[in-house]
Order: C-alpha cells, then structure tokens, then sequence
C-alpha cells in the first residue's frame, strides 16, 4: 500500500515520555508524512511547535486512558488541549457507566465533547477489550448517534488492543456514518493492512515507521 503513512496517528503516551522524545516523535512523523501525532494533552503546545509549516496533525487524548474522571472534567482538559492546538481529540469513554447501563450518561459524556470539539475532530476510545460484543454494539450506536467522526477501539493500556474482530464488529455497526481507528498492539505490516482491510482508516500505534519500513513481520494480534 502506497499511502500507507497516511493512515497512521503516531503516538507517544508512556507515563514517562520526555519534551525530547516528544520532539523526536514529531520530526519522524514530518520525515515519514504521518497523518497525525498522538499525545498526552499536556505536549500539546509542544507538539503544535514542532510541526509547525508542516502537514501532520496535532491530536490530545482526552480521560486518558481510564475514562472514569467526571464529565466536566473531560470537558475541561478538551477545552484547553483545543486551546493549545489540537485538531483532533481521542477520548475514553466511561466503561463504568456503560456496563452499569448508564445509557444516558454515556451519551451525555460524549455529547458534551461533541459539542466542544465543534470543528475539531473527536474520536471516541471503546476500550474494546473491557466489553462483550453488545456493549460494543450500544456504545457504536450511541456514537453514530453523537455524529462523532471516530469510534477507536482501544487506548493500549488495558488487557489487549485491538482485534480484528472488533474492527469488524464495530464497522457492521457504524457502516460508512463514523470512521474507525484501530489502536493498540499494531506493530507489524501484515497487521496494519488486515486492519485496514477490515474497516479501519486510521492507526493509532507508535510503530509506525517499523510498519511502512514492513521491518516487523510478528504476528500480533
């Protein structure tokens, strides 16, 4: 695949990754025309300096990576990492809530987001391998319904990332209406492209040039 660089959000979201690494990650995502970089929301302004005169996007996660703070809170750490300069932004939803049938506070959560966001892309983190299929199935639909860009299926922190199975059970769900990013274990070629194949357009994963250089060939996921 040619313009397999483009799909990729090359990301960095160790608990002690350094301003140095974070540059590092930028000027490889300029050299090999990522998509996009994929930060905590605290690098943000970093971020946005280093890419600058260059076609790479800014993303912040957002309730990274549990979900679990309070809306309002969400809402905040969005509103500022917009401020600094994000142009996408990846929040966690509420695992919690959604497998306490708190439906609505679901919805809530990432409506209020929506709605900060506006222009600004949103995508929303299932954590994928913390639900069974019809949870999946619930929080797709309530996304498709928040007219949210993104649903994504993990963050890459929790029992495993994402699965094809999962690629596959959320585009059944949101068909062409939302984009899916698949995140999380994709560290090979093969991988990458059978994600894609799957419904996947885009990649969170920070192996990027790995796999455009098809320099890892391991099976995993």
């Amino acid at each position: 695949m040619d313009n397999l660089s483009k799909y990729i959000d090359h990301t960095l979201l160790a608990q002690d990754a350094n301003i140095d690494m974070i540059k590092k990650l930028c000027e490889e995502a300029i050299e090999n025309n990522f998509y996009c970089v994929c930060v905590n929301s605290c690098f943000i302004m970093d971020v946005k300096k280093f890419l600058k005169n260059s076609k790479v996007k800014t993303c912040s996660v957002v309730g990274f990576p549990l979900g679990a703070m309070s809306t309002k809170a969400k809402a905040f750490e969005a509103q500022v990492a917009i401020e600094d300069g994000a142009d996408e932004i990846d929040m966690v939803i509420n695992v919690g809530w959604l497998k306490s049938g708190k439906f609505e506070l679901v919805k809530k959560d990432i409506l209020e987001l929506k709605a900060i966001c506006k222009d600004v892309v949103l995508k929303v983190i299932l954590e994928t391998a913390l639900l069974k299929e019809e949870e999946i199935v619930k929080v797709c639909n309530i996304s498709k319904d928040a007219r949210v860009e993104f649903v994504k299926t993990s963050t890459g922190f929790s029992k495993r990332g994402a699965s094809l199975e999962d690629v596959l059970l959320m585009k059944s769900v949101v068909n062409d209406s939302v984009q899916i990013k698949a995140s999380g274990g994709i560290r090979s070629y093969e991988t990458a492209i059978k994600m894609i194949e799957s419904g996947a357009s885009r990649l969170g994963t920070s192996s990027g040039i790995a796999i455009i250089n098809k320099s890892n060939t391991s099976k995993d996921y």
